[in-house]
């Protein structure tokens, strides 16, 4: 698995018939050490309902095809979760919801 951010989108209205209905994203690699992008942009199937800026979790290869959206699907990435914060060795390096803005509570 891989941890990527959204920046971008891929319309295609000829496309085989296993693709339609499915929204593609465009996603670049976020590298742990700096949580910066790293890497080219890759397209990627979204299962999950990410938008534009949101860092996202990535599965490659044959995994990319173990969603009810992606099952049987010419897919090699798929979006598989939407993240809510990154905590490596005690310190928190990405969180989406600054503290004091996020609540459970409605």
């Amino acid at each position: 698995m891989q941890i990527a951010r959204v920046r971008g989108s891929v319309v295609s209205t000829n496309k085989t018939e296993k693709l339609h209905g499915l929204k593609l994203l465009i996603v670049v690699p976020i590298d742990l050490a700096d949580f910066k992008e790293k890497g080219s942009p890759i397209v990627a199937i979204d299962t999950v309902g990410a938008g534009a800026g949101e860092v996202v979790m990535l599965c490659g290869g044959s995994s990319s095809r173990q969603t009810p959206l992606t099952e049987n699907k010419p897919s090699d990435m798929a979006i598989v979760a939407i993240i809510d914060s990154v905590e490596i060795n005690g310190n928190v390096i990405f969180r989406k919801y600054p503290d004091s803005h996020h609540s459970n509570e409605q």
